[in-house]
Formats: C-alpha cells, sequence, structure tokens
C-alpha cells in the first residue's frame, strides 16, 4: 500500500483536535465530575467524549489505521499507520480550569514518527508537524530556542502521580535545575511543555513516567523544530520510554551532564 499524502493525513488530525476542542472548551465551564484512575490520576466524561470524537474523525478517513489513545487502549489492523492519541492532556489542570490543556494527536508510519498535532488550550494555539517538512504554530514555522548557557535558561518538567523513587529523583534535578537556572516551570501538561520546547517559549523539558500518548504528537514537532529529543542520559528516545529530555542543540550536553551528576 503506497503512503498517503502528507496533507492529507495533517489535515485529518488538525480537523479532529478542533472538533475536540470544541467539546472541552464547552465543558470547562459546566460541571466536571472525575473518577480518579489512581490517587491523583483524574479522567473525567470530557476525556471519553473528546477521544471518541478524534476516533469517529479519523476512522471516517482511514478506517483500516491502527489506534492507541489513552482511554480506550489499542486497536490494531494490518496497516502501516498507527495514530496515537491523548485527547485531553493536562485532565487534573482542566478539572481546576487551570490554563494549561491541550488535544495531542501523533501518527506513526512503520513504527517512525509522521504527523503531530498539539492543540493548546484554553487559547488555541495550534501547534504542528511533518516529518521531514519542519513545525508550525498557527500555520508559522516555528524553531527552538538558541539559549547556550544554562545561567540563561528557563526550562520545564512534569512530576508524575506515583509519588516512588522516579519522583524522588525529580525533586533533586528540580532543585538543581533551579539553582543553575533562571526558573523551572512545572505546568502539568506533557505535550504542551514539548511544544514550548519547540517554539523556544522555554529552552528544555525533562520527564519522567509518561505514556506514549503524552509524547507522541510533542516529539516530532520538537524534533522538526531543531530540538534534540532523548533520554535523559543522552541515549535515543522511543515513545516507550520511561523518561525524556528535550532541549535546544546548545543546551543539551550540558543538561545532560547535570542529570548524570545527580542520578
Amino acid at each position: 500500500m503506497s503512503p498517503i499524502d502528507n496533507d492529507d493525513l495533517l489535515q485529518a488530525a488538525v480537523e479532529s483536535a478542533i472538533a475536540a476542542s470544541h467539546i472541552i472548551m464547552d465543558a470547562l465551564d459546566s460541571p466536571r465530575v472525575a473518577d480518579f484512575k489512581g490517587k491523583t490520576d483524574l479522567v473525567t466524561e470530557t476525556d471519553h467524549r473528546s477521544e471518541k470524537k478524534i476516533k469517529s474523525i479519523l476512522k471516517s478517513s482511514f478506517p483500516e489505521h491502527s489506534f492507541l489513545a489513552e482511554e480506550s487502549g489499542e486497536e490494531a489492523t494490518s496497516s502501516d499507520y498507527l495514530w496515537i492519541i491523548d485527547p485531553l492532556d493536562g485532565t487534573t489542570n482542566f478539572v481546576h480550569g487551570y490554563p494549561s490543556f491541550g488535544v495531542s494527536i501523533g501518527l506513526y508510519h512503520q513504527n517512525t514518527p509522521q504527523i503531530g498535532v498539539v492543540l493548546e488550550m484554553p487559547h488555541a494555539i495550534l501547534y504542528s508537524a511533518i516529518k521531514g517538512e519542519g513545525a508550525w504554530c498557527d500555520g508559522q514555522p516555528i524553531s527552538c530556542s538558541t539559549i547556550s548557557v544554562l545561567e540563561n535558561s528557563l526550562l520545564v518538567t512534569g512530576f508524575g502521580y506515583e509519588h516512588g523513587e522516579n519522583w524522588e529523583k525529580n525533586m533533586l534535578l528540580f532543585k538543581s535545575f533551579t539553582d543553575k537556572t533562571q526558573g523551572v516551570r512545572r505546568l502539568g501538561a506533557a505535550a504542551v511543555d514539548l511544544c514550548h520546547v519547540a517554539a523556544g517559549k522555554v529552552d528544555g523539558f525533562w520527564e519522567f513516567d509518561l505514556h506514549p500518548w503524552d509524547t507522541a504528537a510533542g516529539f516530532i514537532i520538537a524534533r522538526e523544530a531543531g530540538a534534540i529529543v532523548t533520554q535523559m542520559d543522552g541515549s535515543d528516545y522511543s515513545i516507550y520510554n520511561n523518561n525524556i529530555l528535550v532541549t535546544n542543540p546548545i543546551l543539551h550536553d550540558k543538561m545532560v551532564k547535570v542529570i548524570r551528576s545527580i542520578i
């Protein structure tokens, strides 16, 4: 089967992300009933409705494709295409009305990231990328920052729901990088964090214990914007790894050096 035109794939991803965002924003000012996957891992009716809408639109155009989505899990076919979906990244922020959440849709072709779309809410900022063609924010090309020293950088991280060994390690990293930089932010939506690195709003991002749907879209957006994406020790990254480091090319080795000295 010949590859599908990238523009058609991107258009379908954008259409489904926008449709899902309407569901999410309509629910933002309504009472939000949340269930708990774990002690602090929230899931709402809105997550499920958003995911259903995304899959419905994508399946209408590409019924033979496989899917991996946060709420419904994996639907495998014989297709070379796999859509990886987070219908509401930053659910806890959404439940509290805190302005950092979004929709993340990534497409893999033969296990290689091909398309990425992240719609950041509540301001409807659209990030997108196509493999080998670049990354965009609201249709304008973006690139990562050129900050060259940690002392002048602004970083972002995230903390998992489980407060175990990796959480303790990340507290040490948070303290160290806060001492060495102009600051470290914790917004609570990894897909958005990756896009902020891609757009040069922050200079680096790291986190433990993410899932494939958290990073599938942001991975290609950051990489197409010129960022370096690896594991924290500098080794090759896969969305199935349990840790990620994303920085501009100049800071990457410097951050790896700090991380290795601590953990």
